[in-house]
């Protein structure tokens, strides 16, 4: 799974190694190949607002439960070019943890293991 921006400019980053797994261009959302693709930003160094982040991240974990068969390994999405931090970002995938398809990345881990 890695971070996209809307309208799917997979040029740089996770999001362009991403394309070698199937990620494609104008796709900036969902399920492509053997990749997730989680919108982080509207358009390069815009980030979204974290409502609308919020709202990704909770349908990308929906597809992961309705499909235990796949294997999700999550990148630190939005922490590199979108700007974000992983203290921002991890919170977001609190309801992840129990879901047993979808394995997060070390950095998130730690932010979620020390949030009380």
């Amino acid at each position: 799974m890695f971070g996209s921006n809307e309208r799917g400019i997979h040029g740089a980053g996770a999001a362009n190694t991403a394309r070698r797994w199937g990620a494609r261009m104008g796709e900036g959302h969902g399920h492509q190949g053997q990749t997730y693709a989680l919108a982080t930003v509207s358009v390069p160094g815009r980030k979204l607002p974290m409502p609308r982040l919020k709202q990704n991240v909770d349908m990308f974990i929906s597809y992961a439960f309705y499909n235990p068969a796949q294997t999700f390994l999550v990148t630190e999405v939005g922490c590199g070019l979108a700007g974000f931090t992983a203290e921002e970002i991890a919170p977001l995938f609190k309801e992840a943890v129990a879901i047993d398809n979808i394995h997060l990345p070390a950095r998130f881990w730690e932010v979620l293991n020390s949030t009380p």
